[in-house]
């Protein structure tokens, strides 16, 4: 009896299931965006660290420890950092002020403030939100793909249709609702996948020592610089890493699918327990995820997969027995899915929202808005699939260059406009502008970006046009 595929089968019934009970929930488009802004605390929390994390944390950082060891620290405490601030400084304040502005999406925030310019700054967030959400949606069905593969050998291709069918129709019936209350499953799968899985592997790790060999001696035999944190490297190259890893910290201010959660908590008094519980989970997740790379690099020594990515699956499927192995794996397709089902309901409410209702002015029922926006979460969902199934490259970098380009375009707009009064709307849009244009170019130079990350870079120079554009055009705003 195959359990691995039983506990999977009855992970993806759950999660229909909830797709059909909440789908009467949604009376509006508001509603199938946000749940209304009637979250509790718990549910926020467990659904902005669920689809903040994505396959990224269960495939792409194991499978970047996996191959440079300990230097990925340094990603995880930039990750942790960032998590940490966006917390205590922008979710409470963008609570009460989308709420003032009557936003239920990023791009409406951003221009609610302002008189003048509102339709350029949504039609540009939304035009950004899409570019990049494709890849970093992608980046999901393309973990779906390598987890169903090594798990139950499944070609990658099956297993992206498998995992892009369920997403896109549970989040299509129950949208907000949906996606929050499948988040808060997929988040406890997941701490459970990033903490019991390590301490089996480091378990192991001491019995294939013996107890007599340190865990440093065993990767100086294996002939990997794991133990070191900058890579082996020294001076301005171990400083550039350093810092390349400590810049991922900056993104998390400009992710439309986790600025959402804050909107959608059912009152700001209520961020503080969701605060908590966020970083609570965070830590162990983070270190988790390290270690998985770590161990699974020790144990095996590289050369090992043909796909670094594969080495938080093989290592479930190796160390635990199969029914633990079976919700692991779905510990990783939650991990996916519940970024996925975010940056699709992103994608749609920006389209209809934003676009559609704001800018153009086309007034519609609630009913026909709701339609509308199930019919764009379907073929936004189409079109990040075809792109998963010609793109060859792996999920780290794919969500890297997403990160960088949303967390730059949007990120160093949102932190001033809730820290600073005299931001225009002229400075807005300058610091989307440049955070496109930024990290477009300097991810297409590879020998810059080496030497100082695009993430670091980009979201610097968007904040720096934010702030003297603003300060130009304040007098005559």
């Amino acid at each position: 009896m195959n359990f691995a595929l039983i506990g999977f089968i009855f992970y993806l019934v759950v999660i229909l299931v909830v797709g059909f009970i909440t789908y009467r929930r949604n009376k509006s488009h508001r509603d199938f965006f946000i749940a209304g802004r009637q979250l509790n605390p718990w549910v926020v929390a467990f659904s902005e660290r669920a689809s903040g994390e994505s396959a990224w944390l269960l495939l792409g950082l194991p499978g970047a420890a996996y191959a440079s060891g300990l230097l990925e620290f340094w990603t995880a405490l930039g990750c942790v950092s960032g998590i940490i601030f966006y917390w205590f400084v922008i979710a409470r304040e963008l609570r009460q002020q989308s709420e003032q502005y009557e936003a239920i999406t990023l791009p409406t925030f951003l221009a609610g403030r302002f008189e003048k310019g509102q339709p350029a700054i949504r039609v540009l967030a939304t035009f950004i939100i899409i570019f990049f959400f494709i890849f970093y949606l992608s980046a999901q069905f393309n973990g779906a793909g390598k987890i169903l593969n090594v798990t139950f050998g499944l070609s990658q291709t099956t297993g992206m249709i498998i995992g892009a069918m369920v997403i896109i129709f549970y989040t299509m019936m129950g949208g907000f609702f949906a996606v929050a209350w499948t988040d808060l499953i997929q988040g406890i799968i997941m701490i459970g996948t990033l903490v019991v899985l390590p301490l089996v592997g480091l378990v192991e790790l001491l019995e294939v020592s013996d107890g007599s060999r340190p865990f440093a001696g065993l990767v100086a035999r294996e002939g990997h610089a794991l133990g070191s944190f900058t890579g082996g490297q020294t001076g301005w190259a171990a400083a550039a890493l350093i810092i390349s890893g400590l810049s991922w910290a900056f993104g998390y201010m400009g992710q439309p699918h986790l600025l959402t959660r804050f909107m959608s908590i059912r009152s700001a008094e209520k961020i503080r327990i969701s605060r908590r519980i966020a970083i609570a989970w965070a830590i162990p997740a983070f270190s988790g995820a390290l270690m998985i790379g770590v161990i699974g690099a020790a144990l095996y020594g590289q050369g090992m997969f043909d796909d670094i990515e594969k080495v938080m699956p093989h290592l479930a499927n190796e160390l635990l027995p199969a029914w633990l192995a079976g919700i692991f794996v779905s510990g990783a397709i939650a991990a996916m899915m519940s970024t996925a089902d975010s940056q699709l309901l992103v994608i749609s409410s920006s389209v209809i929202e934003d676009f559609f209702h704001r800018t153009l002015k086309q007034e519609a029922g609630d009913r026909a808005l709701l339609r509308g926006s199930r019919i764009i979460t379907i073929v936004v969902g189409l079109t990040g699939f075809i792109i998963a199934l010609t793109s060859d490259k792996l999920i780290f970098s794919m969500v890297s260059y997403a990160w960088a380009g949303l967390g730059s375009s949007f990120g160093p707009a949102v932190l001033l406009l809730l820290t600073w009064k005299r931001v225009t709307y002229q400075g807005v849009i300058a610091g989307m502008v440049t955070g496109f244009v930024s990290t477009v170019i300097w991810s297409e130079m590879p020998a810059l970006d080496a030497v100082i990350s695009v993430r670091f870079v980009s979201w610097v120079l968007a904040f720096l046009a934010v702030w003297i554009v603003s300060r130009m055009t304040s007098k005559n705003s």
